[in-house]
C-alpha cells in the first residue's frame, strides 16, 4: 500500500511540476515587449463635429501596434514570427513605470489631436486659435534638483512667477542665470498649482544652466465649431496625420473617401507635415486585415546617414512598401510629407 501511495505522490508531484513549468512559459513576464500588429479603427466613431456629421461611405482608419509584456512563449513565438518583434523595456518605455508610460502616452495622443484639429480647421478656413499651457514634462533627468517634486505628466506653467508663450521662451530665461541660482517653478498636476523652488544644474547635454528635464510644449486649441475627438484605449502621436483627414472631412464637406477605406498612419506638426513612426510594417498588416485599398505613409528623402539611425535601416516609405509586398500586395502604399499631400492624392484619384 506504501510503495502504491509512493508511485501516487510522485505521480503528483510530476503532475504540478509540468504545470508550474507550463504557467510559467505561458504567463512569466519577462523585461521585455512584444509588438504585433494591431487593430485598424473607423475614425467615425471617434470624431464628433457638431453641425457636421460624417454622411460619406468608406472610411479613414487609424492604426496601431499591439503591445505586451513578454511572456517565454510570446517571446518564442515573435522570435519565429517575421512580423512580430521583441523590443526592451527600455526602449519601450524609457524606464519608467507602466503608469508613468501610460500617461506620456496619453499626452502625446491628446497633443496630437489638438494638432490635428488646427491643420484641419486652419485648411477647411475655419477659425481656430492656439493656447499655450507651458512645458509639458516628458522625463525628470537624475542630476536634477526638482526630480522629488516635479514629475513626469506635470505641466510647469511659470518660473519666477513668469509665463512664456513658447518653450524657447522658458528656455531662454533659464540660460540667463548661473547653475546654482534658485528657481521658483510653478507646475500644474491633476488639476492642482504648485511652487517649488530649487537650485538649477548643468545640463549634461548642453552644460548650461537648467531645471534638469526633457520637456515638450502642452497646448490646445479653440474652435467656433465643437468638435470633440475620443481617442478610446489608443496612445501616442502617430494618428494625427489620420485624425486630420478625418476632421477636415467633416468641417469641410468635402468627400475625400469616396467608398474608399484608407489607412495610415504618422504625427502631424502645426505646419501640416508629417512626421516618421515606429513599427509601421504591422501597421500595414494591420490595415490589410482591415481591408484598407490605400496607406499612408510618411515620407522622407532616404540618405545614408539617416539609413543608418532608421528602424531597420529603412525609412517608414521604405518598410512599409516592404511589408506591402509580403503581405498586402493589392493595397497602395502612398508616400506623404505633408497632410496637403494626403488630401491632393484623394482628391486626384
Amino acid at each position: 500500500m506504501k510503495k502504491q501511495d509512493s508511485i501516487i505522490m510522485r505521480r503528483i508531484g510530476i503532475v504540478l511540476a509540468v504545470v508550474l513549468l507550463l504557467g510559467a512559459f505561458l504567463f512569466w513576464p519577462l523585461n521585455s515587449y512584444v509588438e504585433s500588429p494591431g487593430a485598424a479603427a473607423d475614425l467615425k466613431s471617434f470624431v464628433k463635429v457638431k453641425g457636421h456629421p460624417d454622411r460619406y461611405k468608406g472610411s479613414f482608419m487609424i492604426t496601431a501596434v499591439s503591445l505586451g509584456r513578454a511572456t517565454p512563449a510570446t517571446y518564442l513565438c515573435a522570435k519565429l514570427v517575421p512580423y512580430m518583434s521583441v523590443e526592451s523595456a527600455e526602449d519601450v518605455t524609457g524606464g519608467e513605470n507602466s503608469a508613468t508610460y501610460d500617461r506620456v502616452q496619453k499626452f502625446y495622443m491628446d497633443s496630437s489631436i489638438n494638432e490635428a484639429i488646427a491643420v484641419a480647421f486652419k485648411a477647411a478656413h475655419q477659425k481656430v486659435t492656439r493656447q499655450y499651457l507651458g512645458i509639458y514634462v516628458l522625463q525628470v533627468q537624475k542630476n536634477s534638483k526638482f526630480k522629488h517634486d516635479v514629475h513626469v505628466g506635470d505641466t510647469i506653467t511659470k518660473v519666477d512667477g513668469r509665463h512664456f508663450n513658447t518653450a524657447q521662451g522658458f528656455q531662454n530665461y533659464i540660460a540667463g542665470k548661473k547653475v546654482g541660482t534658485p528657481l521658483a517653478v510653478t507646475y500644474t498636476r491633476d488639476g492642482k498649482t504648485k511652487t517649488v523652488t530649487k537650485p538649477l544644474v548643468k545640463l549634461t547635454t548642453t552644460n548650461r544652466p537648467g531645471i534638469g528635464i526633457i520637456l515638450t510644449n502642452n497646448m490646445k486649441v479653440k474652435t467656433d465649431i465643437p468638435v470633440k475627438v475620443n481617442a478610446q484605449e489608443y496612445g501616442g502621436p502617430s494618428g494625427g496625420l489620420m485624425f486630420s483627414l478625418q476632421i477636415y472631412q467633416q468641417v469641410s464637406g468635402e468627400n475625400l473617401q469616396r467608398g474608399r477605406k484608407i489607412a495610415g498612419t504618422g504625427t502631424i506638426n502645426a505646419d501640416g507635415s508629417v512626421g516618421e513612426i515606429g513599427g509601421i510594417d504591422k501597421k500595414v498588416i494591420a490595415a490589410h486585415r482591415a481591408g484598407a485599398s490605400i496607406f499612408f505613409a510618411p515620407y522622407i528623402k532616404p540618405s545614408k546617414e539617416i539609413l543608418k539611425y532608421e528602424e531597420g535601416h529603412l525609412t517608414n516609405y521604405q518598410m512599409a512598401q516592404k511589408a506591402a509586398k509580403k503581405y498586402a500586395p493589392e493595397m497602395k502604399v502612398v508616400p506623404v510629407s505633408s497632410f496637403d499631400q494626403a488630401v491632393d492624392y484623394l482628391r486626384t484619384h
